[in-house]
């Protein structure tokens, strides 16, 4: 009798035990719970459903009352790496996940690729205000190209601009540019991210030191290329 008691009790032991691992998932969302086991294939990320998020590798966690929380060792990558806990909000909207947390880099979108009990596959997403700054920096480029198409042998062939709006007010800098190329489309477009600029500080609220460019006072040709001299 005994020993039935003792079986017993080992039993009731073993299925507490079990019972007390099992991890809680609501099948009415699947998203909502601790995510880590991260696993990184190009420009997706894979995280396997855990029970508790880790201390000392990345996790992440999406409650019920819309809290994100996130185990993260930042941007920098170079060990050692110390892990940290952020947290913020989170929503979802269709297929995409918005995520703003009160830590670098601010917020961001995943875009779900494929969600079971157990994987949870990601694609990072740019937000509105990614996609207005890439387009910032594509026409940005295209001026850049422009202003060194030609090499600078001759300073009397050159001349500068100020170009971009700092947030605070006043050009965000100058830029250098050859009088033989087509001067004219090269300043236009200058005065289009001009004002571009200007539009997404005000649409994004977007905050600057409020310091004052110099004008710069002549230019040189340096190893073909323009510097401005101040």
């Amino acid at each position: 009798m005994k020993n039935i008691f003792t079986l017993t009790f080992l039993f009731l032991m073993l299925f507490s035990c079990q019972k007390n691992d099992e991890i809680t998932i609501d099948d009415s969302n699947l998203l909502l719970g601790k995510w880590s086991e991260a696993t990184y294939n190009g420009e997706s990320i894979e995280f396997t459903r855990v029970k508790d998020l880790p201390s000392e590798a990345y996790g992440i966690s999406f409650e019920a009352n819309e809290t994100f929380k996130q185990i993260t060792s930042g941007f920098c990558g170079t060990p050692p790496l110390t892990f940290f806990t952020s947290e913020g909000k989170w929503k979802l909207e269709s297929s995409i996940v918005k995520i703003v947390i009160n830590d670098f880099p601010g917020n961001f979108n995943w875009r779900i690729l494929s969600l079971t009990e157990q994987k949870l596959i990601v694609k990072r997403e740019l937000t509105e205000q990614e996609k207005d700054h890439r387009e910032l920096m594509e026409l940005f480029h295209e001026i850049e190209t422009l202003a060194n198409s030609i090499s600078c042998n001759d300073s009397n062939d050159w001349s500068f601009v100020a170009y971009g709006s700092k947030a605070c007010g006043g050009p965000k800098g100058f830029i250098a540019y050859s009088n033989k190329i087509n001067t004219q489309k090269f300043l236009e477009k200058v005065e289009l991210y001009t004002q571009k600029e200007r539009e997404y500080n005000e649409k994004w609220g977007i905050i600057s030191t409020c310091d004052v460019q110099p004008t710069p006072k002549y230019i040189t040709c340096e190893n073909g290329r323009a510097v401005l001299k101040y």
